[in-house]
């Protein structure tokens, strides 16, 4: 295998959201080449988030330690994630502030939000609102500027919405849930990473604690609100009626099939092989049926 072929089977794998058991394989021994022969970071980061993803944190923290000690960004970004919310089973709030306050020295904006954080909740550091209000207000109108729906737009978004309806601008707050959904929902087409997900249920719960639900116009991820209690809603995809009711103990029912809950239905459920994420823009006619 040569290195040209072990990235473009990289790439390619990267931008597929469902995959076989071969191609995973193909993917694995891909990156296992690069890895091995020519020490590259780029597949130490991409192998290592496949296994993030599938929530196997072990192997993933060991490929995002030998990225770091290359000096790549992105590994101290998800370095940080995993010892802050303590993915391999223990957390570890010095070594999180050591790396997200790295990124943040370079001036990412990630790492940045998630100090502000630290800061918030006195998380290694001694508790600083004041100094986590200040570093979000701050860091607002630095993302107003990005377009990559990878960038923490969404991220700072809400921070600094719920900042504002502390201070009493609701309707300013309402306003950039609003706009951090949007921006959030096209993140999720490309990558219904569960993370993303998590905010996405997060704004929603925070939005709808603010403006009060219209059960005459909504959404597919309006929805989230919806499925907390029990609900029986349906939508249309090509003026196809699709069926979606929630239970008493959280379960989700989507065209016969069930969810253990809301999450497992937003990270799995399919219409023809292809994920609602995906498709979101092309779910219309939402209506409450009880």
């Amino acid at each position: 295998m040569t290195e040209e072929r072990a990235k473009q089977i990289g790439v390619e794998f990267a931008k597929k959201s469902k995959v076989s058991p071969e191609e995973v394989e193909l993917f694995k021994k891909a990156m296992i080449f690069l890895i091995t022969d020519k020490k590259d970071p780029w597949a130490m980061m991409l192998l290592g988030t496949y296994y993030y993803e599938k929530k196997d944190f072990d192997p993933a923290l060991e490929l995002y330690e030998r990225a770091a000690h290359l000096d790549y960004d992105d590994a101290y970004d998800y370095l940080g994630f995993i010892w802050y919310y303590g993915r391999t089973g223990t957390k570890d709030y010095e070594k999180a502030y050591k790396y997200f306050h790295h990124l943040m020295e370079k001036g990412n904006y990630e790492g940045t939000y998630k100090v502000a954080d630290m800061y918030k909740h006195g998380y290694y550091v001694e508790k600083d609102e004041e100094k986590y209000e200040r570093m979000i207000e701050e860091l607002y109108p630095k993302v107003r500027e990005c377009i990559n729906v990878y960038d923490p737009v969404p991220e700072v978004y809400t921070r600094y919405a719920e900042i504002l309806a502390k201070r009493g601008k609701e309707h300013e707050a309402v306003n950039l849930y609003f706009r951090a959904k949007k921006f959030l929902a096209q993140r999720i087409k490309h990558n219904s990473f569960f993370g993303n997900l998590n905010i996405m249920r997060h704004l929603i719960d925070d939005l709808y604690e603010l403006v009060e639900f219209d059960e005459g116009y909504f959404d597919f991820y309006d929805t989230y609100y919806l499925l907390k209690e029990p609900h029986s809603i349906s939508f249309l995809k090509d003026n196809a009626v699709m069926r979606l009711k929630s239970t008493e103990d959280g379960c989700v029912c989507f065209n016969g099939k069930w969810y253990e809950n809301r999450d497992e239905f937003f990270q799995y459920a399919e219409v023809s092989g292809v994920k609602l994420t995906t498709i979101y823009e092309e779910l219309y006619g939402f209506d409450l049926l009880n």
